[in-house]
């Protein structure tokens, strides 16, 4: 049975992206430095809904008394421009960064909540080894995937209203957009560049046209009912 892709980032209702112009603050953050937390790490996935390409997890961490960073806000209200100029400055503001996927094919295979527990425990991964491990996780929506109660914190809006999630989600954002630029080299016709795997007219015509790529998910239901649909050939996984 296939899966229901989730609505695309540009699909949300009206009222909720009017309520999305204000700056995110730090409030949460120092709700956790007040707890005694040392290190706060936001936490943001994009690619949940995409039809191709993997699900990518971003983590940014930040310590007591953070500077200020200006024009951060929720990755889906700015401007590719406007992500990767603050990209650089994002990571260097931030105590530490990483980055984690999981593969198509994952996605697949364990389902998306299991994908992301995946991703986000590389991003968590990556930081361990530079010798940043978060004392607070603050996660965007209402679901704590990691399954950590203790020690993650979830908050409905958060890349919207904590400036920690926010500059999480930009760094997601950029990563995976770059991923799906370069796949768009290896696959033309779907327009990777454009879609970055996420649903468009396009994007089905191709599928119809070509039939399903490496890098798409196979159980998702944009290709239910293609009869190029067969198992997808193996993958070298994220490490």
């Amino acid at each position: 049975m296939a899966r229901a892709a989730t609505v695309t980032e540009s699909s949300r209702p009206r009222a909720l992206k009017a309520r999305r112009s204000v700056a995110p603050k730090l409030h949460v953050e120092q709700g956790c430095f007040d707890g005694g937390a040392q290190l706060v790490c936001g936490i943001d996935e994009v690619g949940r809904g995409a039809w191709a390409g993997p699900v990518t997890v971003g983590a940014v961490v930040i310590g007591p008394a953070p500077k200020r960073i200006l024009k951060v806000r929720d990755s889906k209200e700015l401007t590719h421009d406007q992500r990767e100029n603050l990209f650089p400055k994002i990571v260097g503001w931030a105590l530490a960064s990483a980055v984690g996927h999981a593969s198509p094919a994952e996605c697949d295979e364990f389902g998306m909540t299991a994908a992301l527990r995946l991703a986000g425990e590389r991003a968590l991964k990556e930081l361990a080894e530079a010798g940043c491990v978060p004392d607070q996780i603050i996660l965007d929506g209402n679901h704590d995937y990691f399954g950590r109660p203790d020690q993650v914190r979830t908050v409905i809006d958060g890349d919207a209203l904590c400036l920690s999630v926010a500059a999480a989600s930009i760094v997601a954002k950029v990563t995976r957009d770059r991923i799906m630029a370069a796949e768009a080299e290896c696959y033309p016709g779907y327009d990777f560049e454009s879609n970055r795997g996420y649903r468009s007219y396009r994007h089905r015509c191709a599928l119809l046209g070509y039939g399903p790529t490496a890098i798409h998910r196979r159980s998702w239901v944009c290709v239910e009912n293609l009869p190029w649909a067969q198992p997808a050939p193996e993958l070298t996984l994220f490490p």
